[in-house]
């Protein structure tokens, strides 16, 4: 996609929307259509090409319209029980290939926002070094010399925000409906307003702060400080710290005794805040994430936390020593009661759950054996029994607060598995969800 000012006409977004819904609706009808006649394995053959084609039109659209739009689409790349993987691969190029707008045209808000900024800045370069959805970053440093980064909102950002959402639970929802059939009203109200958090940058910066806080005395943890002169409810300027980016840090040529120090720091961090703080990074995609040669880990990004109900909190322990003890037959009561179980209100059956349990007590065994990576595969097989189970999702009930942390815990096992690392896993689980038999 080529640099283009953002697309901020409501009605230009809705025809865009709009024609996307048509064009993704009529060729996957198409498809199934053509393939009532045809062998099951040309079927199937036609069936990938088609989910492959039109999860590329959805990633091109969501990209030039950024805003909600992309927002959306890079959350749900995320989602990989949700999707089917061939879509998934697909959207997560919005992780990667944001396009950013021109400076000028986020120049009108730095200035809107910060009038003074000469006097905060003594350098800003003009070419992006990140781009998202709904803002880009730029490399600044200040008058008294540090080097900051500065992510300014797209203008006018928020006066489309209501629109596209409105618009893309329409599209959204007939879009998922093509490949399963599940509750797509809890799932849209946690992405509505995750992403309606995310446009208040005063916000994140609290939630920076109080982050930063919390991991005051965790080592292994780095969270760039906020700059509060520099910051604004659509600028938002933090100190820079860099690291090497998660591709690098993946690469075989880094010692994996290096790679194991920061698949367990990823690891501590995702259960901290789980467990220890009840505030989440609900973002895992790896590249909010920069890694030190000395085992430590940058995090960015905490546009997207996510607080952790205390009656799920109390359900996560419980499933923890179930699992952990033996008492695999106590987990279904234990989903039931943290509001997951069936439309009737009876727990899940136990050939939906057990296969899970199983799967997360190979990585939890007693002792640092287990590495996760191609090897074992459980990243990928967690993936693949989700999917499995897709038939009987319409029937499950759930509360929407569950989406973002599942989705987080399934995020940081792609992480480790792309790390290939191996850990006291068991040992982490004991001591931060305080299991017991």
């Amino acid at each position: 996609m080529s640099r283009k000012d953002l697309i901020s006409s409501p009605l230009a977004r809705l025809l865009r929307l709009g024609g996307l819904a048509g064009r993704v609706g009529l060729s996957m009808a198409a498809q199934e259509i053509g393939g009532l006649l045809a062998p099951k394995k040309r079927h199937e053959t036609r069936r990938h090409q088609s989910l492959l084609k039109n999860a590329a039109r959805i990633a091109d659209t969501l990209g030039q319209l950024k805003g909600a739009a992309m927002k959306v689409g890079q959350m749900l790349s995320l989602h990989e029980t949700i999707l089917p993987p061939e879509v998934v691969e697909v959207l997560q190029a919005l992780q990667k290939h944001a396009p950013p707008v021109p400076f000028e045209s986020v120049e009108k808000e730095l200035e809107a926002r910060l009038p003074d900024r000469g006097r905060i800045f003594a350098e800003i370069e003009p070419e992006a070094f990140a781009a998202a959805s709904i803002g880009q970053v730029h490399r600044g440093r200040l008058r008294d010399g540090r080097e900051v980064a500065i992510k300014i909102q797209y203008p006018g950002i928020d006066r489309v925000i209501e629109a596209d959402l409105a618009n893309l639970k329409r599209v959204l929802k007939s879009v998922i409906a093509l490949v399963a059939d599940i509750k797509f009203d809890p799932i849209w109200l946690e992405l509505r307003d995750r992403l309606r958090e995310e446009l208040d940058y005063e916000r994140e910066a609290a939630t920076i702060e109080r982050m930063a806080e919390l991991h005051a005395e965790v080592p292994g943890i780095v969270i760039p400080r906020v700059v509060p002169k520099g910051t604004a409810r659509t600028v938002l300027t933090t100190e820079l710290v860099e690291g090497l980016p998660g591709n690098e840090a993946c690469d075989e040529s880094i010692d994996q005794r290096v790679r194991n120090r920061w698949g367990l720091t990823l690891f501590e961090f995702l259960l901290r805040g789980l467990f220890t703080n009840r505030l989440l990074h609900a973002d895992p995609n790896l590249a909010n994430f920069a890694f030190l040669p000395d085992g430590r880990v940058v995090v960015y990004d905490f546009g997207c936390v996510k607080e952790i109900p205390p009656r799920l909190l109390s359900g996560y322990k419980k499933l923890c020593s179930a699992a952990l003890f033996g008492r695999g037959e106590e987990i279904p009561g234990i989903l039931a009661g943290m509001g997951v179980h069936r439309a009737d209100g009876s727990p899940l059956p136990g050939e939906m759950v057990f296969p899970y349990l199983d799967l997360i007590m190979e990585v939890l065994e007693p002792g640092d054996s287990y590495r996760f990576g191609e090897d074992s595969r459980v990243y990928r097989r967690l993936i693949d029994l989700a999917w499995s189970n897709i038939g009987n999702a319409s029937d499950i009930r759930f509360p929407r607060d569950i989406i973002f942390i599942n989705r987080t815990v399934v995020g940081h096992f792609g992480n480790l598995s792309r790390l290939r690392a191996s850990g006291p896993w068991r040992d982490r689980v004991l001591r931060f969800s305080g299991a017991r038999e």
